[in-house]
């Protein structure tokens, strides 16, 4: 463990699954006072703690502060979002006894309209986005499988970075969590969107298949290169400049993760909820909204909406 910082944080963890087990795990492990709401894993961790298996070491916190409510958490400095986006009509209830004054919100949720959201229930000058850059799973009740990369890329929804923003990725970076500081976040979100839409849609719509079986196809490839460039022109009409260098990176990075299956997958052959709005519907909207039209990417959303109707999953509500 690394030396105590003069800038220790009490924490709240709202969803604690593999992202925030994982990240709240490295905040906990360099001393800050991170507390968990959990459900399902809620009985395991508290009597066997939290096990984080990671390529850049392994490490185990034995006794964890897990709880069943947040005001049994009490009042925090930081609330991350880790929960799927599918639950967000709960933080309006879940947040309030967390929160005093200059508490800030952090939401590391994928997609759009997440930190509108949290902006309108709780106020633009509280909320700070994240995204998450990781490969991570949760492979047993208590037990998380960081794989690799690890970063954060870190943003003001109110505009530019402020002082908070830079002391607290100063913060992650002390606990051996890799982060930058972006100087706009939405820009950053439609970045991380040029890799979601692509992997996360394909692997459910080409038949439930990991990265590695995506990039082994030729014509999934191309499928890929081509959603990621109508991506990267869209944000850009909309003023977010994104290199067209990012898709060969993403793609040479994609298969060094060899047979990586993304969240959405999971979800779906777990039967639960998929990020549809926020990850391929709301940029769509967007899109349309501004004149634009995002063909390809909305030829995957309509197959994806299709699938999960076939099977009977409810797909995560348009963000109000």
């Amino acid at each position: 463990m690394s030396s105590p910082s003069p800038t220790l944080l009490r924490i709240a963890i709202v969803g604690s699954g593999a992202v925030g087990c994982y990240y709240g795990g490295r905040l906990a492990q360099h001393g800050n006072d991170v507390r968990f709401l959990m459900r399902s894993d809620y009985g395991h961790v508290k009597q066997h703690g939290l096990e984080v298996r990671s390529h850049l070491g392994d490490f185990k916190l034995p006794q964890v502060s897990c709880h069943r409510s947040t005001a049994e958490i009490g009042l925090c400095d930081l609330v991350i979002i880790a929960m799927k986006a599918t639950a967000n009509e709960e933080l309006p209830d879940l947040l309030p006894p967390l929160l005093k004054p200059g508490t800030m919100i952090l939401t590391l949720q994928n997609g759009l309209g997440s930190d509108d959201f949290l902006a309108e229930h709780f106020g633009t000058e509280r909320v700070l986005g994240g995204l998450c850059f990781v490969c991570i799973n949760r492979i047993a009740p208590g037990v998380i499988h960081h794989m690799a990369q690890g970063r954060i890329a870190l943003g003001e929804h109110s505009g530019a970075p402020q002082a908070r923003t830079e002391a607290l990725a100063a913060e992650f970076l002390r606990c051996g969590i890799d982060c930058i500081v972006e100087t706009s976040l939405i820009a950053a979100r439609w970045k991380k969107l040029v890799w979601n839409i692509p992997f996360n849609g394909l692997s459910i719509a080409a038949g439930c298949i990991d990265t590695a079986a995506i990039l082994a196809s030729p014509a999934l490839e191309e499928r890929v290169r081509e959603l990621m460039r109508e991506i990267i022109e869209t944000a850009g009409q909309l003023g977010h400049a994104i290199p067209l260098s990012l898709i060969d990176d993403m793609i040479e990075r994609t298969r060094t993760m060899t047979c990586y299956k993304p969240s959405s997958l999971i979800d779906f052959l777990g039967g639960r909820e998929i990020e549809i709005e926020p990850i391929w519907g709301e940029p769509v909207r967007r899109a349309k909204a501004a004149g634009l039209a995002m063909p390809r990417v909305e030829a995957l959303y309509q197959e994806l909406c299709a699938l999960v109707e076939a099977r009977g999953l409810a797909k995560a509500a348009v963000p109000s």
